[in-house]
């Protein structure tokens, strides 16, 4: 059995210690500023990753005629494995950065729009999942990149997932 200190995990120094989204990354409150994307860490990447891809939604989003229904908020492909994160207010920036984040590509949301949007929330206490893929194989999704798209190229070429679930705007325990 792996140690817990091996597994593949994505963390975030943006979350307070609480384990909640400070508001500086939402469209909600005092101190909240436009867009500006969570910084991510990623440790132990397993073996055979050729490529790194992101999603991440507002899990607890209303559906008006239904149930909850997760929105997409970030999607983010081709990241090389050799990153071990992105920095805070990457989105929107990848095109002025070389080396490493040159093929880096952000995705369409929910709201129709490329990189990080944080909704203005109907409701306190939403659940944000940071999901990152671990794959085997490039992927070409051309021009437009969606959640959809990803999850549809990805089947098969997964190879490890890390995933980090946070609360905004309530202290929570563990998940």
């Amino acid at each position: 059995m792996a140690n817990a200190s091996d597994e593949f995990r994505l963390t975030s120094s943006g979350i307070d210690h609480e384990g909640r989204l400070p508001r500086k990354y939402t469209s909600e409150g005092q101190g909240t500023q436009k867009d500006i994307s969570p910084p991510l860490e990623w440790y132990n990447i397993p073996s055979g990753t050729k490529t790194l891809a992101l999603v991440a939604e507002d899990i607890d989003a209303p559906d008006p005629n239904g149930p909850l229904v997760p929105w997409t908020l970030w999607v983010v492909i081709n990241i090389p494995p050799t990153l071990k994160g992105l920095p805070e207010g990457f989105s929107g920036k990848e095109e002025e950065k070389g080396g490493d984040f040159a093929n880096i590509k952000e995705g369409n949301n929910d709201f129709k729009l490329p990189g990080w949007r944080s909704p203005k929330l109907p409701s306190f206490g939403h659940r944000f999942e940071f999901k990152l893929y671990a794959l085997d194989d490039e992927i070409d999704l051309g021009n437009k990149v969606t959640k959809e798209k990803l999850v549809e190229a990805i089947d098969g070429h997964v190879v490890g997932e890390a995933c980090k679930k946070i609360l905004v705007f309530i202290r929570i325990c563990d998940f």
